[in-house]
Order: C-alpha cells, then structure tokens, then sequence
C-alpha cells in the first residue's frame, strides 16, 4: 500500500507539472501583451519597458517558469496582473464556488440518475426501460450552452421562480446545478442499466433468490454492489469533469467560479491567476480519480492497488 500511495503521489507530481508548464509555455506564445491591456494602447515605451520589469515579464520564460515554480512549492501564486491581489485569494475564493455548483450538480445527477437506471434495468424490454432510455438519450444530447438559456428562459423570464444568474443565494445554484448535472444523470442512467442488467443475469443472483432470499436484499446487496464499480468510475470522472470544465454554465448563468476566473484571466492576459486555475483543475482531476481508485478496494476486496 505504501509503495502504491508513493507511485500515485509521484504520478500526480508529474501530471501536474507538466500540464502547467505546457499552459505557462502556451500562454506566453499567445498573441497579446498584458502590459498594453493594463496601460493601454497609447502608454509610452518607457511606461510599457518599467511596467514589464516590474512583472518580470522581461525575463527568459525559463526563469519566469521556474519562479513560478518557486512560487508554488511556498504555496505563494503570485499577483494579480489585472487586480493586484494574491492569486491563492482569488482561486480560494472561486474554487470554493465551483465546489458548490460541482457538488450540488453531483447530488442532481445522482438523485435522477441512479433510479432511472435501476428501474429501467429492473424492467428490460419494457416501457419504463424504453422510456428511461429516451430520456437519457436527451439528457445527453441537449448541450449545456443550449438548456441553460432554455431554462433561464422558462423559469427566471416567464415564471419568474428563480434568479437569471449570479450567486445571490441557494435560489441562484438551481438552474446552473441542474444544467451541469442533466447530462451526467442521463449518463449515470445509461451506466446502471447497463451494469445491472448485465448483473441481474448472472448465476450469483439466481443462486441468491434461491436461497430465499427477498428482492430489495437480493438487488440492493448482492446485484447493486456488483454493479457499482462502471457508476463509480463514470461518477468520479464526471465530478473531475464537472470541477475543470464548468466554464459554460458559469459563463451563461454568471456564476463566480473558477471557470469564469479562467476565462476572465485569459481576456485579460492575467498569466498568474489562468496559471492558478489550470493548477487547480490538474490537482482536481489528479485527487479524484485517485479516490475513485481507492474507492474500487471497498467495493470490491478482490481488486488489489498493486
């Protein structure tokens, strides 16, 4: 076990690296000057050359990269080119509201998913299962670009039952908690279906109801658990999903997330704060995906970690 948690740490160290060392590159070979988006364009050379020094931009990308790897090893982000505040102020802030929007959209997704599928598995063939399978279909086909304003419209405009957008209350996470966990609830449905009705034809369970054994105990504890590791590993990679790449649903609905910080950083060549947030989302997929790792363990003792 320790041998394995020293790999996954040694893993996550250089996944991380070098997906911010390719943005941090990225970054700096794209078009636009962040010292003329703060001054202007009309700031003289002299204005433009001390501003560039005092951001450091007039040194090798080299050394800029390895300062900011410095930086990050003391958990110090940097500055803010556009605000002037600390970077770990800003992503603390932000992340914390895509935390709350990823994981409202989770608890969505899980509450509508999880019995579509369990019932359309339990009815294969049927009207209910063909009727769940619609569903999904549609869940997963509606982009999040196009059922966000659909739903400001109904609700916000016409009935006026929730706010458009911003984050003034729990009122204000419905609509974009449920546009980011439509689709993954339609893929969470698909997956149970799938797994449990592969599940349900297996001789372990015939075996259990042979033994006398009641519905609810033969599906919940026998076929569910079977079933679970596809869902949990979907589910886990849709959480690291729903943590990096909220960026639409934050953008249509206003949400102060880290998305949004993302996109306002790169209008603004704000090289700190989008270096930040890449960090963040790469250590978000890097920690999730080594919990859905560990969680297989539990669910199942015959999965070793090594």
């Amino acid at each position: 076990m320790s041998a394995n948690i020293t790999m996954r740490i040694a893993t996550a160290v250089t996944v991380v690296v070098g997906v911010t060392s390719i943005v941090f590159v990225l970054i700096h070979l794209v078009p636009g000057d962040p010292v003329e988006v703060m001054l202007g364009e009309y700031a003289s050379s002299a204005d433009r050359a001390e501003l560039r020094t005092m951001l450091g931009l007039d040194r090798p990308i080299l050394e800029q990269w390895l300062r900011f790897a410095g930086g990050v090893m003391r958990f110090d982000f940097g500055i803010s080119f556009h605000t002037g505040r600390p970077v770990s102020e800003l992503l603390g802030t932000h992340f914390a509201m895509t935390l709350l929007l990823a994981g409202t959209a989770l608890m969505v997704a899980i509450t509508v998913g999880l019995p579509l599928g369990v019932v359309a598995a339990l009815n294969a063939g049927r009207g209910w299962d063909t009727a769940a399978s619609l569903l999904a279909v549609l869940g997963m086909s509606v982009p999040n670009f196009v059922l966000g304003p659909l739903l400001i419209i109904v609700f916000a405009v016409k009935l006026n039952w929730l706010p458009i957008g911003g984050a003034g209350g729990l009122a204000a996470l419905v609509l974009p908690a449920i546009t980011l966990g439509v689709s993954l609830a339609a893929l969470i449905a698909r997956m149970v279906r799938a797994a449990l009705a592969d599940v349900l034809a297996q001789p372990f369970v015939t075996a259990a109801r042979a033994r006398g054994l009641t519905e609810f105990t033969v599906i919940v504890d026998h076929a569910c658990r079977n079933a679970a590791l596809p869902v949990i590993t979907v589910i886990g990679l849709q959480l690291g999903a729903l943590l990096g790449g909220a960026v639409i649903t934050e953008i249509v609905f206003g949400w102060p997330g880290l998305g949004q910080l993302a996109v306002e950083s790169i209008h603004r060549r704000d090289y700190p704060v989008l270096q930040g947030c890449v960090l963040m989302i790469s250590l978000s997929y890097v920690f999730v995906n080594s919990l859905t790792d560990f969680a297989y363990t539990m669910l199942d003792p015959r999965i070793e970690l090594d």
